[in-house]
């Protein structure tokens, strides 16, 4: 072997020290990669709603606030061990909008005072019963109390507004009840933890209502509307992707903003229910009066929903695989656009209506229109020349006029729907018409200041 040659050892140390500071290279690559993509992700959520960073510094600052309960020394002499419930009630209690703060924080209040005041009754009752009947009676009570608060929680009503409340009452009963068999002190141990649960809700409430609040009716005002909007998008653009004219031209562009924004509008009940059921919560605030009519809201939801199905049965016949020759479609062309058009600026005004909450009926003369050509289509519809074609070219035809003039119908439904709400709600009222006149001047021997008007009929 030469001298001057490596050792076999040698190369085989010096190839496996320059793999390791590869590999260490392209794990610090991968690491700055990954901080790198948090770090924009965590930015993207940010912008897309600011009011998530705010709502996370309000949470640090209750926090900070009812943490003083516990450093500092004269408060903790007061309330002990118990100051940490204040603590756990913020972390609870505390929620992104003022409705879900102020429902949580009420229901955990009410339950923690009416739970802790028939706690401490059963335990009253059961101590005088003797120290042998003492734990069958606060075993049976527990049973009883359980059993029907967990009944309650099954009534529709009572769980969409007191589910968490019925919870925290169970919770609350058992743990004074139970621990009052053992604990002499359970008067004291009671009134500190209900006190610093009310504490910790108040400093809760406190923070999310009077620093930059957020109200969830406002979101679900915003919603209903913009819902709306987007129906009206699809069908105000429904029109030209369907007739269009040449054969290359008829496989449309499913990528088309309009045609996909509707979809979110079907998935959007749970949603709207949750809003509506925390809204009811909140106090009146701008122009949001106390006991405003968010049940109103669902209805117009669930109607705008029920003419998003017919926009989804519609939009399955841009794309389907037989389509009635673009001659046939153009016998119906005129109205079933006009119909499109008519009733996507109906909602596109209803939504106006909602978002400006203006007491008017700007809609009422598309809805007109709309129905007017629904009329023109259906004696189109009515007419012979169907028998001169084959029954599968002209069926896709048919069942899209069928759509629209069930979309029209719809259109009406979601109208008087949104007068209501404007009428129950207190819209302002924007509506001011103006009659032609005629301006008689005053006679000589008058005072030139005064005038006569004559108003036409």
């Amino acid at each position: 072997m030469d001298a001057t040659s490596p050792a076999p050892q040698e190369t085989a140390s010096s190839g496996g020290l320059s793999r390791g500071c590869q590999w260490l290279k392209a794990l610090r690559n991968k690491f700055n990669a990954r901080v790198t993509e948090i770090a924009r992700k965590t930015k993207q959520i940010g912008q897309q709603d600011p009011r998530r960073v705010y709502h996370s510094l309000k949470m640090g600052l209750a926090l900070t606030l009812v943490s003083v309960f516990y450093y500092f020394q004269p408060v903790y002499d007061g309330f002990g061990d118990n100051a940490m419930w204040a603590v756990l009630t913020v972390v609870v209690v505390f929620e992104f909008s003022v409705g879900a703060t102020l429902g949580k924080g009420l229901n955990r209040m009410l339950a923690t005072l009416t739970a802790g005041a028939l706690a401490l009754g059963a335990h009253r009752i059961a101590t005088l019963s003797g120290r042998t009947e003492e734990p069958i009676l606060i075993s049976t009570f527990v049973f009883i109390t359980g059993s029907i608060v967990t009944f309650m929680k099954f009534i529709p009503k009572l769980k969409a507004r007191f589910d968490y409340g019925m919870t925290i009452f169970i919770l609350t009963f058992c743990l004074v009840s139970v621990s009052g068999y053992r604990d002499d002190q359970v008067l004291e141990m009671a009134h500190e933890r209900v006190t610093t649960i009310i504490i910790g809700s108040c400093i809760s409430i406190f923070v999310c209502v009077c620093i930059y609040p957020v109200w969830i009716g406002e979101d679900l005002h915003k919603l209903v509307a913009n819902n709306m909007e987007k129906l009206g998008n699809y069908l105000e653009g429904f029109g030209d992707e369907y007739f269009k004219v040449s054969e290359e031209e008829t496989q449309t562009n499913d990528s088309e903003p309009f045609l996909q924004a509707y979809k979110s509008v079907l998935t959007s009940k749970s949603s709207e229910e949750t809003m509506a059921n925390l809204a009811r919560w909140e106090p009146g605030h701008g122009r949001f009066r106390f006991h405003h009519p968010w049940k109103n809201y669902l209805k117009i939801g669930n109607l705008t929903r029920e003419c998003a199905y017919k926009v989804q049965a519609l939009n399955s016949y841009l794309n389907s695989e037989i389509q009635t020759p673009i001659e046939i479609r153009s016998k119906i062309q005129e109205s079933s656009t006009k119909i499109s058009l008519e009733s996507s600026k109906a909602l596109k005004e209803l939504a106006s209506t909602i978002r400006k909450m203006t007491r008017t009926r700007s809609a009422d003369p598309h809805i007109a229109n709309s129905k007017t050509a629904a009329e023109e289509l259906k004696t189109l519809l009515k007419t012979t020349f169907w028998e001169e074609e084959e029954l599968l070219q002209i069926l896709p035809a048919v069942s899209v006029a069928s759509l629209l003039l069930e979309i029209v119908e719809c259109a009406e439904k979601i109208a008087e729907a949104v007068y209501e709400l404007a009428k129950e709600a207190s819209f302002k009222r924007t509506d001011a018409t103006f009659h032609r006149g005629v301006v008689q001047p005053a006679p000589n021997n008058i005072d030139a200041s005064n005038h006569t008007i004559t108003i036409a009929e």
